[in-house]
């Protein structure tokens, strides 16, 4: 599986952005996918994820209410809608596919395939 992050930009503090993750390769609508973000200075940190059906979604309590996962399997992307942005949700954004199919994972040791990432920039 090929995936690349796109949708990052500058927006200000309270604003939207949409982030999505184009997938290639394998099926990739029989994996689990997720979200990552890693600030300078920082380690990877989980945001969300959601199960290669799109029917459940897990998120860490500093997005959750704010940032929502989804997939549209028919053109193999998930996306990550960010709503009421901070500046400390600044950082380099990451999208992931699990190492095995029909999989979720809440920790960067369950995906095997990434995209390069994306700079979100949150001004206050």
């Amino acid at each position: 599986v090929q995936l690349q992050a796109s949708g990052g930009g500058l927006v200000q503090a309270g604003g939207s952005l949409r982030l999505s993750c184009a997938a290639s390769g394998r099926t990739f609508s029989s994996y689990g996918a997720g979200w990552f973000r890693q600030a300078p200075g920082k380690e990877r940190e989980f945001l969300a994820a959601i199960t290669w059906s799109g029917r459940n979604s897990y998120y860490a309590d500093s997005v959750k209410g704010r940032f929502t996962i989804s997939r549209d399997n028919a053109k193999n992307t998930v996306y990550l809608q960010m709503n009421s942005l901070k500046p400390e949700d600044t950082a380099v954004y990451y999208c992931a596919a699990t190492a095995s199919k029909f999989g979720y994972g809440l920790g960067s040791s369950q995906y095997a395939y990434w995209g390069q990432g994306t700079l979100v920039t949150v001004s206050s």
